[in-house]
């Protein structure tokens, strides 16, 4: 009898083992496909507003069209445009270092003996890219109105180019500092305690809810480099998307941040002698 209640059990074990494998394969997977999808979509948007061309500047920059409106667009209908393609945009560059933290959370709230795992993670995912839809919504009017501003007073249109410069180099220099290192320890860390958290729906959205935000803590300098140097610039997107992967993941990711820091700061410089016009 007990050979008999210890061979049921190990079978048990083995097909819940072989349940979460399976179900872990399943989460890698569906990531991989929302990345591949936001990655197209993100390129097809870009060609897109490449299309359509830049206005350009006094100053020798040019304004994009992501912050004007089109013919026939109204601004609630311009809003919604914008935050579309920055979801998808935030959805190709923070789902490579994203996926990771899911799995490590499906994890440790399986350790409670919680079953909804594809549900409380996929909510935790939900509430992560909120976090980063809300941020959209709040940068597409400031955005807007500096287009504007941009356009009716040339004087300030011309002092552009040095305010981009002087921004990419104090989002350099966050790099090097201790609260960004303080930022990236804990994203890295996530998920943490989430074992001790209560394995439920309404958990699962704030814990989603800390993720995004301390994300968006410390994506901020790279996020602002992404916004001046040009909303749907692929190459910056690319530089940045891989710049919040390699912190994320790579095992020495403070180092990694402050190289990239120190690069940044350094395209910075350069940005300003050009815009001096000492380049």
């Amino acid at each position: 009898m007990t050979n008999a209640i210890c061979g049921t059990h190990h079978l048990r074990r083995a097909a819940r083992t072989a349940s979460d494998r399976a179900s872990e394969q399943a989460l890698f997977g569906i990531s991989a496909l929302l990345f591949a999808a936001s990655v197209a979509a993100t390129i097809a948007g870009s060609v897109s507003m490449s299309a359509m061309g830049e206005m350009p500047m006094p100053g020798g920059w040019t304004l994009s069209m992501a912050w004007l409106l089109m013919c026939g667009q109204t601004w609630p209908g311009a809003a919604a445009s914008f935050l579309g393609m920055w979801i998808v945009m935030m959805a190709a560059m923070m789902l490579p270092s994203l996926a990771p933290m899911l799995w490590r959370y499906r994890r440790a709230v399986g350790l409670t003996g919680e079953t909804r795992l594809g549900l409380l993670t996929a909510l935790v995912g939900v509430g992560y890219f909120f976090v980063w839809a809300v941020l959209g919504l709040a940068t597409f009017p400031l955005g807007a109105v500096l287009a504007a501003v941009a356009m009716q007073q040339p004087a300030l249109a011309r002092a552009v180019p040095l305010a981009v410069g002087a921004l990419v180099l104090m989002a350099g220099a966050l790099q090097l500092t201790r609260w960004k290192a303080r930022r990236l320890a804990c994203c890295r860390q996530a998920p943490g305690c989430a074992r001790l958290l209560p394995a439920d729906a309404g958990t699962a959205w704030r814990y989603g809810l800390r993720l995004g935000l301390h994300c968006s803590y410390c994506c901020a300098g790279l996020t602002a480099i992404l916004l001046v140097t040009g909303i749907m610039n692929l190459w910056a997107m690319a530089f940045v998307a891989t710049a919040i992967t390699a912190e994320r993941l790579a095992p020495a990711g403070e180092r990694v941040a402050r190289a990239i820091g120190a690069v940044i700061v350094g395209a910075g410089v350069v940005l300003l002698v050009q815009a001096a016009g000492l380049g």
